[in-house]
């Protein structure tokens, strides 16, 4: 090697891009040599094999796969780093990372102010009718003279936020400003804060006339929204989901909403993405977003950020950035 030469760059496997990998991949090549699979015509268990043959440790990840023994680690066990583009963690093995010494990185803050802003955009929506005016409009319905339905005022309401995390206290911090009293159910009570705290999320739902989850999705949350829940949320009661859509028993939601047993929903997730419920598309009631809570152009570049310092800091034995565990 010449002394002008650079060092080789180190390699970084990525099984599906992430659309901030692909909106930055001609700066994220600058510093890294990836290795996708989806540049490869080999079946993914071959490619997986051959990545590792060739000595990769580390992986840029997206949501859309899942990270596990069976469909990656197996085939890769020289892997000693995760780094996710994504806030959820839920489509990676954790426990099974700890057991085979992964550190896996997570995007830290990224997306935390736009997902806020969304969940409290939602939530104006549902209550003001934005979107239902919109089309009332469109729809000839003021040249018409047709009756518009009234909206709620947002100030005075008693927003039960689910999940006190970096999102959730954001939409607190919002709502607070606009008036709003703030309630909260999380794993744990946060000293930190004067909300009132409720461990049952069937007391959280019948004190509230809003519903905002935020938390993560995990063994426990996985349809922690249901009959129950709804029936205490209660016919003038509305809920806002920015946060994985097996978190609500959609089933339950939608015979809810046609029967008016609820007043509305504003929803940015689903339990089969891509695929909502027709019943939802028909109701104006219901505001739907396609999981574009943490897209905009400001959180990409953050997250791009974030993952080339994370994979950075592993390939210089330093600590993570953002860590969710250390290998």
């Amino acid at each position: 090697m010449s002394v002008d030469a650079k060092p080789p760059l180190h390699k970084v496997l990525i099984i599906k891009p992430p659309p901030a990998f692909t909106i930055h991949e001609s700066e994220f090549s600058q510093h890294f040599h990836f290795i996708k699979a989806s540049d490869s015509p080999l079946p993914l268990p071959n490619f997986l094999a051959a990545a590792n043959s060739a000595g990769i440790t580390a992986l840029l990840a997206s949501g859309h796969v899942p990270l596990n023994a069976r469909d990656v680690f197996d085939y890769i066990p020289n892997l000693r780093c995760i780094v996710t583009t994504t806030a959820g963690l839920n489509q990676i093995d954790l426990p099974e990372c700890r057991r085979r010494g992964i550190a896996v990185a997570s995007a830290g803050d990224s997306y935390s102010v736009d997902c806020a802003d969304h969940a409290v955009a939602l939530l104006i929506d549902v209550l003001r009718k934005v979107t239902a005016g919109d089309g009332f409009l469109r729809r000839g319905g003021w040249t018409d003279k047709r009756e518009y339905c009234l909206g709620n005022r947002l100030k005075g309401k008693k927003i039960g936020v689910v999940g006190l995390g970096s999102i959730g206290c954001r939409i607190a911090k919002r709502l607070e400003a606009l008036g709003c009293k703030i309630l909260y159910n999380s794993r744990k009570e946060k000293p930190s804060v004067s909300y009132p705290y409720y461990s049952d999320i069937h007391e959280l739902a019948a004190n509230s006339d809003a519903l905002v989850l935020s938390c993560a999705l995990t063994d426990e949350t996985r349809h922690m929204i249901n009959k129950e829940v709804l029936t205490a949320l209660g016919k003038e009661g509305v809920i806002i989901n920015i946060a994985r859509g097996p978190i609500i028993d959609e089933n339950e939601l939608v015979r809810f909403l046609v029967e008016g047993k609820i007043a509305g929903a504003g929803l940015d997730v689903f339990e089969k993405e891509p695929n909502v419920p027709k019943e939802l598309l028909a109701m104006d009631n219901v505001v739907l977003s396609p999981h574009a809570a943490y897209l905009t152009h400001e959180s990409f570049r953050d997250v791009f950020e974030f993952a080339k310092g994370n994979l950075q800091a592993f390939f210089s034995n330093k600590p993570l950035l953002s860590p969710v565990m250390d290998g």
